[in-house]
């Protein structure tokens, strides 16, 4: 857990995200561990949506243009 949230990966910062989350559901921590670790999930979430706005971004799709030729545009496109 004193991995840098900066230069995690989106998979290890989502594992790490579930297992907070399951300490916290489970009540398995005490409060003052539960404020620090609920503030590290809330880090990692943004770090998650990120991640993930970041490769929604260089996501394309294949379409065919009036030719019939492939090409590829923005995936929100």
């Amino acid at each position: 857990m004193t991995e840098s949230i900066k230069e995690m990966t989106f998979e290890n910062a989502l594992n790490e995200l579930e297992s907070i989350v399951s300490k916290l559901e489970r009540g398995e921590v005490t409060l003052e561990e539960s404020i620090a670790i609920y503030e590290r999930g809330a880090k990692l979430k943004s770090h998650c949506e990120g991640k993930l706005k970041d490769a929604q971004l260089k996501v394309e799709k294949i379409v065919l243009d009036k030719d019939g030729k492939a090409e590829t545009v923005p995936f929100n496109a």
